[in-house]
């Protein structure tokens, strides 16, 4: 029985085998998933739209819709609405526990660190994030905005809360060098530790997901932490927002 969902396509730019009991879309979709395989669609890339795959193969967009879904199903390729079509990256494994590190956690798995302050501003803490850093209400707070990149690509979008009156240079130290750990151990912290994770999803902002390159109906997975110095004081208090499709959180004892 031919599965075909439609009838009567122009004769296709780049020839499919018609008539021959193999749906047009299913032999899309194999073609499609060769040349992923192949590097031809390396991770993270643009597939054509689906006129252009339809013109390509002379076909109408309802199989090239349909040949997408199956490789979308298959986890071979993502569908964002309004942005396209893209091959599916390997997802990183972010390992959370007392000692969570983001490039060290990106380099065990062969990837290249990086990162980009987006901003720094001080602002008065108001009675909840007062109460985890352990301060007064309404002392001053350094909060810095950074986003995390493994091989170029966005993963992270962290925002971090610091008490000002022990982190004051922060800011200075963070627009020379955008490593966090490095500008905490300038400061007198050589380490610090999760005391505490807490991790929820939902779905991103438009600034959120325009960060993150992804779209707006794809959730994002939220972590708020508390780090502590080895005295167990309170360094930082944080919120992190991770693209779901390259990233899932393994937690460790």
């Amino acid at each position: 029985m031919n599965d075909d969902p439609q009838a009567g396509d122009p004769l296709p730019g780049i020839p499919l085998a018609r008539g021959e009991g193999v749906a047009l879309w299913r032999q899309i979709a194999q073609r499609l998933e060769r040349d992923i395989a192949g590097g031809t669609h390396p991770p993270g890339a643009r597939l054509p739209t689906e006129a252009e795959l339809a013109g390509q193969y002379g076909v109408n967009r309802h199989t090239v819709r349909r040949a997408m879904e199956e490789l979308e199903g298959r986890g071979l390729v993502r569908i964002e609405q309004g942005r396209g079509s893209f091959v599916a990256e390997d997802v990183v494994d972010y390992r959370l526990g007392p000692r969570t590190r983001f490039s060290e956690i990106i380099r065990r798995q062969s990837r290249e660190p990086g990162g980009r302050i987006l901003r720094i501003q001080e602002m008065a803490a108001e009675t909840g994030l007062a109460e985890q850093l352990g301060i007064r209400r309404g002392r001053p707070v350094v909060v810095v905005e950074r986003l995390g990149l493994a091989d170029g690509r966005p993963l992270v979008l962290g925002t971090h809360h610091f008490p000002a009156t022990r982190f004051g240079r922060l800011p200075e130290l963070l627009r020379q060098n955008p490593s966090i750990t490095d500008a905490l151990a300038a400061c007198g912290v050589p380490d610090y530790r999760r005391r505490v994770t807490r991790i929820t999803a939902r779905m991103p902002s438009a600034e959120e997901a325009e960060l993150l390159q992804q779209s707006r109906n794809r959730p994002v997975l939220v972590t708020e932490a508390i780090n502590t110095d080895p005295e167990g004081e309170v360094v930082d208090v944080s919120t992190g927002r991770y693209a779901a499709g390259r990233a899932q959180l393994v937690v460790e004892s």
